[in-house]
């Protein structure tokens, strides 16, 4: 039988070579995972296979993809999937990257491919790799690479952050359901009443100040606001920037940017989307660490940054302090009143049973549905509320007009009789 030599990093991140006599190449490859090892590249008689794919891959164009570059969260999840593909058909890391170098068609893909491909034919694992792109890759992506290539389960764990990476674009599309639609009814009745004052009320206007005639309050009223906004429109736009960059001022303390985020976690209605996709995603992530074998702590101190608010964030991090002092982490969460007795409940049972990987998603199951169910009414319930306030001014603009209206025909009325 053939002898096939190995190059692999096993558990403690260490390179290792060393060589297995098998039948067949996969086997070979399964020999090596069998060790604990991830292959990095596997050559029989002298030849080694996973080099053409490298060598085909340095025939593509430099890559131009520096470390503050950043990738869409989509081309994140084509990434991971595919590399996972590959790894779990039985390729081996070197094998694998090359073949995304020369495969993807994303300029910004195939960049990342080849320099993830140039690290490891460096000497460094991918995890190290990956940190080198930290806006590309969170510490938790980077961490759980990390465990994989330590456990030697490093296609699995890619495929389950690929889910995890599906899961949370279906978060972000929920949110964006929920928000969308209103905000093209605002900007379209913002549209129509801009519209409505600067070319219909004033061809009003002057037809009105032509009879000679007084003019009712509301009427006066309109042609006001016209006036206002054909002189002074310059103010809006200055009042936006001032306002921005109040709040660009006031968020920028620590202090501030605490309250901003706890008003925002607060606000009645529509926080609840906020809150419930926290929730889903808090579950998930912890969850996804839990089944990898990352540390109850290491998980929390990589869950601090997923809420991407201040107010959060704070809570978790006295919960992850109290679980140092050896709090469950149901208790430590309780304390810090961040989420519902239910989710709490249900995440106690997973402690006190051993499973709190596979309960932490079945909580995120329940919670995606409670998070469906307020997309729902946000989006029946922002519409009318739009369409009401664009009626009101609306209405008032079409009285202003009508009463004048009534009042030119009445007045008319008297000096015909």
């Amino acid at each position: 039988m053939p002898e096939f030599h190995y190059r692999a990093r096993n558990f403690n991140g260490a390179v290792i070579d060393g060589s297995v006599t098998t039948s067949t190449r996969a086997a070979a490859i399964a020999m090596v995972e069998a060790l604990g090892a991830i292959p990095i590249s596997i050559k029989s008689n002298g030849a080694d296979l996973a080099q053409p794919a490298a060598d085909t891959s340095e025939k593509t164009a430099e890559s131009s993809l520096g470390s503050r570059d950043r990738l869409s969260f989509n081309h994140q999840f084509i990434f991971t999937e595919q590399l996972a593909h590959l790894l779990g058909a039985g390729l081996t890391l070197d094998e694998s990257l090359g073949i995304l170098a020369q495969r993807l068609r994303q300029p910004g893909l195939r960049g990342l491919s080849q320099n993830l491909h140039r690290a490891l034919i460096d000497g460094r694992s991918l995890s190290q790799a990956l940190a080198e792109y930290p806006r590309i890759f969170s510490p938790l992506y980077v961490n759980l690479v990390s465990a994989g290539e330590a456990s030697g389960a490093l296609p699995k764990i890619l495929l389950r952050l690929s889910d995890y990476l599906s899961s949370l674009q279906g978060l972000r599309d929920k949110v964006r359901q929920a928000l969308v639609y209103p905000a093209v009814l605002v900007v379209a009745g913002i549209g129509l009443i801009i519209t409505f004052m600067t070319v219909m009320v004033p061809r009003l206007t002057v037809f009105f100040h032509g009879t000679g005639q007084p003019l009712p309050a509301a009427t006066q009223l309109l042609i006001s606001i016209n006036e206002a906004i054909v002189h002074y429109w310059w103010t809006a736009p200055l009042a936006v920037a001032l306002g921005y960059a109040a709040y660009r001022g006031f968020t920028q303390s620590t202090e501030g940017r605490l309250a901003w985020d706890t008003v925002l976690w607060r606000l009645p209605v529509f926080s609840r989307i906020t809150r419930y996709r926290f929730f889903v995603q808090f579950a998930q992530t912890l969850g996804t660490l839990c089944e990898n074998g990352l540390t109850m702590l290491r998980a929390l101190e990589l869950l601090e940054e997923i809420s991407g608010n201040a107010h959060v964030r704070s809570r978790t991090q006295a919960a992850r302090q109290a679980v140092i002092d050896g709090a469950a982490l149901s208790v430590a969460l309780r304390a810090q009143e961040l989420f519902p007795e239910l989710f709490l409940d249900m995440l106690a049972v997973g402690e006190q049973t051993g499973r709190l990987g596979e309960t932490m998603h079945h909580i995120a199951e329940v919670y995606d549905r409670e998070l469906n169910k307020q997309v729902q009414i946000v989006s029946t319930l922002i519409p009318p509320m739009v369409m009401v306030v664009i009626a009101a001014v609306v209405g008032l603009v079409v009285y202003g007009i009508m009463s004048a209206v009534f009042g030119l025909t009445q007045n008319l009325h008297v000096q015909m009789h």
